[in-house]
């Protein structure tokens, strides 16, 4: 149960009661935990998103609502603040409701069924097979696979997407790179690599892994005999990293898209035939660019799309002078394949340097799905490896960038999964490699995974006092909760009461770190109660001459660890059990 939707239903309706409400839009009214508690335990907005719609200054609005929220009941309290916030306090008795609540429900508390089996295309990583995954990759991959699964955890029906540029220049000059370090495993010098082909160490690899599949098959030919079948090895080799690197992080894709499939299936034919059928193309000459010229400039006739029509800043090239189509005509095409094949709302996970991107993508698939398909595009930001606060500067395979693997060999997949996430995705990181594995507060991941091991550590010690009949779900159900009054208790249950809330948060919004900073102000509340007993003896978890109170206080700790490990599960972390040595 939603405690806080409860409560903006509540206030719905009292407001439809008001002969002047009629057929108003409630849709931005919220009810939500105060950002300072001292104001209450829940706060609505509705007097100032309504009081033009009413007719009202905010605060007479606010003093007419607050006067129908009175009379709930177990509301014991309402305040109106300016500018017009009405604040409400509950009687503790519902929260002690909501702790048996939280234990009935388990690891499922929270996870309703928001999107009632609602389609989303979720691409994410989309790493050029060019080279092995950077920590930049890895960013990308854990956000989309935390979004995807907190998605699919309230039910929606999610393709997890990942899109493989393996057409155009790029994988052309790896497949030159290829057999250049071809002809050098067989012992030519080959001199330095060119400029504009791929210089690092992991080339070698491929071109050994070639020789040892093909021989000497593929020296002395014409680059038109080799061209395609060294792109296709060098792409599936490379791709093999990739996956493993995935696997070895995590995460999983449901689907993995070729734009060279895409392309030689007559996709973007289909995608152009579309955009002139709706009157979206014509021929024209695009004034020259200010500052760096882009590669689909030209200063001759091309065929455009009427980009400025759907929000873009100048119409787009789609097909060249000379025929040919455009590197953004292909993702075009793909976004409007995605859109046909896994319905109408995508979200696009991307890397820092696509914020240009951005509009024009968004501005293309408005007008070619005649504005029914629905896009998020999510930037990720970079990210800077450090090590005691100096940044490493590169892998010695990869030789400009420091690789994924190497990372996650260093700090372990859950550490990197979690703290990754401790930023908002669109936020520059420093991901300090020592930092991530200190056993201290500062370290967000061990904070949250100490408080699983503390309640588990209290568990055990109850086992051993009162046996195991002590912690069993049908004790706890049954304990006498009017024995936790402390205001850090009942503080303990309130943030637990926000966990539904957050997750329709983060899901509405396809933004899953907000479940990371929930979950550290959870481990934070418990933590603050334990040193809480510590100092006041009464308020200890457990005390073997008082049994209920002591049931009554594993009940507690039993949701907190719940909802702990239900949240460390959406991140793709294992809880820890006790801590280690």
């Amino acid at each position: 149960m939603n405690i806080f939707n409860k409560i903006k239903h509540a206030t719905e309706e009292i407001i439809r009661s008001f002969p002047e409400a009629a057929g108003i839009d409630l849709a931005k009214v919220v009810a939500e935990p105060p950002r300072d508690p001292a104001h209450g335990d829940v706060s609505t907005n509705a007097a100032m998103v309504l009081t033009k719609s009413l007719g009202m200054p905010p605060l007479t609005l606010a003093e007419k609502i607050a006067d129908g929220l009175r009379q709930l009941p177990d509301v014991t309290e309402v305040n109106v603040a300016k500018p017009g916030f009405i604040n409400l306090r509950l009687a503790p008795a519902v929260w002690l409701r909501h702790l048996s609540e939280i234990l009935l429900a388990g690891k499922n508390f929270g996870l309703d069924n928001l999107g009632q089996g609602q389609k989303i295309n979720v691409e994410f990583v989309s790493a050029n097979p060019t080279g092995p995954m950077h920590v930049g990759h890895g960013r990308g991959a854990v956000f989309g696979d935390v979004l995807c699964t907190v998605l699919e955890k309230t039910g929606h029906d999610v393709t997890r997407e990942y899109y493989l540029n393996d057409a155009g220049a790029q994988v052309e000059k790896l497949a030159r790179t290829l057999h250049l370090r071809y002809r050098e495993y067989f012992g030519e010098n080959i001199g330095d690599i060119p400029a504009g082909l791929y210089p690092a160490e992991y080339m070698k690899d491929v071109a050994k892994a070639l020789a040892e599949r093909d021989g000497k098959k593929w020296l002395g030919l014409a680059e038109s005999e080799w061209q395609e079948p060294l792109r296709q090895f060098a792409v599936q080799h490379i791709l093999g990293w990739i996956k493993d690197d995935l696997k070895f992080l995590g995460v999983r894709h449901t689907v993995f898209s070729s734009e060279h499939a895409l392309i030689q299936s007559g996709a973007v034919d289909v995608m152009m035939q579309r955009m002139q059928e709706l009157g979206l193309l014509y021929v024209g000459v695009l004034e020259p660019p200010k500052g760096k010229t882009p590669d689909d400039w030209e200063p001759r006739p091309q065929t455009l799309f009427k980009a400025t029509d759907f929000g873009d800043d100048v119409d787009r090239p789609l097909k060249k002078s000379d025929g040919s189509y455009t590197y953004f005509a292909n993702d075009i095409a793909y976004h409007y394949d995605k859109y046909r094949r896994t319905g109408k709302f995508l979200v696009d996970c991307l890397g820092a340097d696509h914020g240009g991107y951005v509009k024009r993508i968004t501005a293309a698939i408005k007008a070619v799905s005649s504005g029914e398909a629905v896009l998020d595009c999510k930037i990720n930001q970079l990210i800077n490896i450090l090590r005691n606060g100096e940044p490493v500067r590169m892998s010695k395979r990869a030789g400009t960038f420091v690789t994924l693997r190497d990372v996650l060999e260093d700090v372990g997949k859950d550490v990197f999964r979690f703290v990754i996430m401790t930023r908002k995705n669109d936020m520059a990181f420093d991901f300090d490699l020592v930092k991530v594995k200190e056993q201290s507060k500062d370290n967000p991941v061990f904070y949250v995974q100490y408080a699983h091991a503390r309640i588990r550590s209290v568990q055990k010690h109850a086992v051993s006092l009162w046996g195991s009949d002590a912690i069993t779900a049908k004790e706890l159900q049954q304990a006498d909760f009017s024995q936790l009054t402390d205001e850090a208790e009942l503080g303990l249950i309130k943030k637990m009461a926000a966990w539904p809330r957050v997750i329709e948060q983060a899901v509405a919004a396809h933004e899953p770190h907000r479940l990371c900073f929930y979950l550290q102000e959870l481990a934070g509340d418990f933590h603050a109660l334990w040193h809480k007993g510590k100092d006041h003896t009464q308020l200890r978890f457990l005390q073997e001459n008082n049994r209920a109170a002591s049931v009554a206080r594993l009940a507690l700790i039993e949701a907190c660890r719940s909802v702990i490990a239900s949240g460390l599960d959406i991140f793709g972390v294992q809880p820890f059990e006790e801590m280690p040595a």
